[in-house]
């Protein structure tokens, strides 16, 4: 009877240390599923954001998730065409993606706002607290919530020009061949240049062969980029704009599919890159323009404030136009108005 007890309690024993196993086994097998998103973006791989923000931003999550989020990035038109990026989400092509706030000025009207309107701000560091601490970054992120998307701002940058000439008053606009592209191409001509759009591969040789004066690619890393500087050896300040261009959009449904802990990280890493890469990208402008100017004798030249207040009033008149396109971007236009007027900028 006693051996029976004893091999009945062994059996059991036995039976609960394989189902502890199994427990342990399966908690574990469950914890150590691999998702992996496939992460479309504008840049082409050449680019410097590419690099150092989407492909560092896929090795961070890899590393904090421990391998079991790995977000895939693929260059503008290897998976989707750039413009594209948006509706891809939307429609969960893909879970997630890397865009312009350019593109889908129609679909989400504040990104009007959120694109740059012209001479917005002189400094990053105003673009940075109008959208962290008067809460338009919040505003912008209701406003793809109702897409069923999440946004995440990638890096709050400026847009110079380089020219050929020197542009020391608002004067100077006048009749000066600049290459642009959307508002700022309406904005340049509404001071007296004769801004018009010329595709990136085919500025240099604008420039080269005098059909261009001058031409803005991002501010001074990006015209290094595109050796603009072997020609035009003027550099402008103030920023036309600075804006959040580059954005991070995910599918919701896609999202909540997620783990808590990997939402978490998910979502933690994209705050935190608008903090380093705004940063990191202020920090390498600096080391541009002063390599270009060791290097290649570009001038700095920077308007003095009342000529900055004349392009300003003209400014403002667009900044009206794009507040009648929605009252989202009425309310963003004014927050912007309130912010240049605490400045002493604007009455």
């Amino acid at each position: 009877m006693k051996k029976t007890v004893f091999a009945g309690s062994v059996i059991v024993l036995s039976g609960l240390v394989l189902l502890a196993i199994l427990m342990i086994g399966g908690t574990s097998f469950a914890a150590e599923k691999v998702y992996t998103w496939k992460c479309p973006a504008h840049w082409p791989m050449a680019s410097s954001s590419y690099q150092d923000s989407l492909v560092v931003v896929a090795e961070r999550i890899k590393e904090r998730t421990k391998g079991r989020l790995i977000i895939e990035p693929y260059p503008a038109g290897a998976l989707i065409p750039g413009k594209e990026n948006f509706s891809a989400v939307k429609r969960g092509m893909v879970p997630m993606a890397v865009t312009s706030a350019a593109y889908d000025l129609a679909q989400v009207p504040i990104l009007n706002v959120n694109s740059g309107l012209p001479l917005n701000f002189s400094e990053v560091w105003e673009a940075v607290y109008f959208y962290q601490w008067m809460g338009f970054e919040q505003m912008v992120k209701d406003e793809f919530d109702k897409h069923g998307l999440m946004y995440f701002t990638d890096k709050l940058y400026p847009t110079e020009l380089s020219v050929k000439k020197p542009v020391r008053k608002f004067e100077d606009f006048k009749g000066l061949k600049l290459r642009s592209s959307g508002i700022l191409q309406t904005f340049l001509t509404s001071i007296g240049a004769a801004a018009s759009y010329v595709p990136g591969g085919e500025i240099y040789a604008a420039l080269a062969s005098g059909v261009m004066d001058g031409a803005h690619w991002g501010a001074v890393q990006g015209s290094m980029s595109m050796k603009f500087y072997d020609i035009s050896k003027y550099h402008l300040r103030p920023a036309l704009n600075i804006a959040a261009t580059d954005y991070w959009v995910i599918n919701k449904k896609e999202f909540a599919k997620l783990p808590k802990d990997l939402q978490e990280i998910l979502v933690s890493t994209l705050e935190e890159e608008f903090w380093l890469r705004t940063n990191q990208y202020i920090y390498q402008e600096n080391l541009a323009l002063s390599k270009i100017q060791r290097e290649q004798g570009v001038e700095l030249v920077v308007l003095p404030p009342a000529e900055f207040a004349k392009m300003q009033a003209v400014a403002l008149k667009l900044w009206d136009e794009v507040a009648g396109r929605s009252p989202e971007c009425a309310k963003g236009v004014e927050m912007l108005k309130d912010f240049n007027r605490k400045m002493g900028r604007i009455k």
